[in-house]
């Protein structure tokens, strides 16, 4: 009992931050948008909020990794998240807005792989596959509420009011974090040292590497088609915010995939192949729909694919990682997955300005790109460092 009560704990603290994660965008870009008018000022703060995870994570991960205590740690990261976002918010000068939402991002992969390496010590008897799927859950839910409260919150009280609500949801799972159990007394070796091991963990596991650079591929054309959603609606659909309700409908597939599958879930290195390809199918098939139907069952497919890669993605890390590089692995995992998405969407603004069809193609052949970064990685190499449960 005492095990799902923190389970449950764990999940409500991680959507509510998540939540507030996910509105913290689509309130910058309003925000910025608000000021001078101009939309590159709020894209602007949002890539700011997001190009430095990459450097963040791995920094980060290593602390929660040394701390006896991460779930202080990981509160106490959230504070300083939310205290970033209230400082852009504050600011007038919007250079040091971008600047401090630079800041701000370091400490953003904390509300990704921080939360969830922390899974394994509140789960319970909860089988860890099926913790994964549930954790994954988390991220679709908040996906699906994020951007839609942005949206109402502008329109009723104003873009600053939606970055006060992200700021307050943030600070809301402070408690959840701060009451994470303790991890046993770790070793204090050079922070220099934590660093290389965790990273030496990620390259030479090849079921990590392997699973690492899939998604991170994958996740590439995920941002060409986040992109590519609203102009589709604009153009086949004659409005886009049509667009933006297939990435809802996108959203609702993958909660319910993964409520569907956390009960008996596949084995996880294959979901990862497998989804790759269905979500390569979904975007040709986005790009050659031109009707309501086809449009929403591309978008299903996708939902299909992205929710299952994601909790397959966490049941592999968890597996493979030992528990003493676990926050670091997860965290450099995360960022560079974030790192993927910002290069997609970034490279997605120019190909969808020339075509929507061409941007949709280009995101089908990222997942191309992944599903042969699977095979080489899975056949290259003919060592491997085994697992923990493995090894045991």
């Amino acid at each position: 009992m005492r095990g799902r009560y923190r389970l449950a704990v764990y999940l409500a603290g991680a959507t509510i931050a998540r939540t507030g994660d996910e509105l913290s965008g689509p309130a910058l870009l309003l925000l910025g948008l608000g000021v001078d008018g101009s939309a590159a000022t709020g894209s602007a703060l949002l890539a700011g909020l997001t190009i430095s995870a990459a450097a963040g994570g791995p920094l980060l991960g290593a602390l929660l990794d040394r701390s006896s205590r991460p779930g202080r740690l990981l509160a106490w990261a959230l504070l300083a998240y939310a205290g970033g976002l209230g400082a852009v918010l504050a600011l007038v000068e919007i250079p040091a807005a971008i600047a401090v939402a630079v800041a701000a991002g370091l400490l953003n992969p904390a509300l990704a792989g921080g939360w969830t390496a922390q899974l394994p010590g509140v789960r319970g008897t909860t089988p860890l596959p099926r913790a994964s799927a549930l954790d994954a859950m988390t991220f679709t839910a908040a996906s699906l509420a994020g951007p839609g409260l942005a949206g109402l919150v502008t329109a009723y009280a104003g873009a600053p009011a939606a970055v006060a609500v992200a700021i307050t949801l943030v600070v809301a799972a402070f408690p959840a974090a701060w009451s994470l159990p303790a991890a046993e007394a770790r070793p204090g070796k050079p922070i220099r040292r934590q660093l290389a091991a965790g990273f030496a963990v990620l390259f030479r596991n090849r079921a990590l590497l392997r699973a690492t650079a899939t998604s991170t591929m994958s996740f590439v054309g995920v941002g060409m088609a986040v992109v590519c959603y609203p102009l589709l609606g604009a153009q086949r659909l004659g409005n886009p915010g049509f667009g933006a309700l297939l990435l809802t409908v996108l959203a609702a597939a993958s909660l319910v995939a993964n409520a569907v599958l956390a009960r008996r879930p596949p084995p996880p290195d294959r979901t990862v192949l497998v989804s790759t390809g269905l979500l390569g199918a979904s975007f040709l098939l986005a790009a050659a729909g031109h009707d309501v139907a086809t449009l929403l069952a591309a978008a299903v497919l996708a939902g299909f694919a992205e929710g299952p890669q994601l909790s397959a993605l966490f049941a592999i890390r968890h597996r493979e990682a030992p528990a003493e590089v676990r926050a670091q692995v997860f965290t450099t995992a995360a960022s560079v997955k974030i790192t993927g998405l910002a290069a997609g969407a970034a490279a997605a603004g120019p190909l969808s300005a020339l075509s929507v069809t061409a941007g949709l193609s280009a995101a089908a052949g990222c997942q191309l790109l992944a599903a042969a970064t699977y095979a080489v990685v899975r056949t290259s190499g003919r060592t491997r460092t085994p697992s923990p449960a493995r090894a045991a």
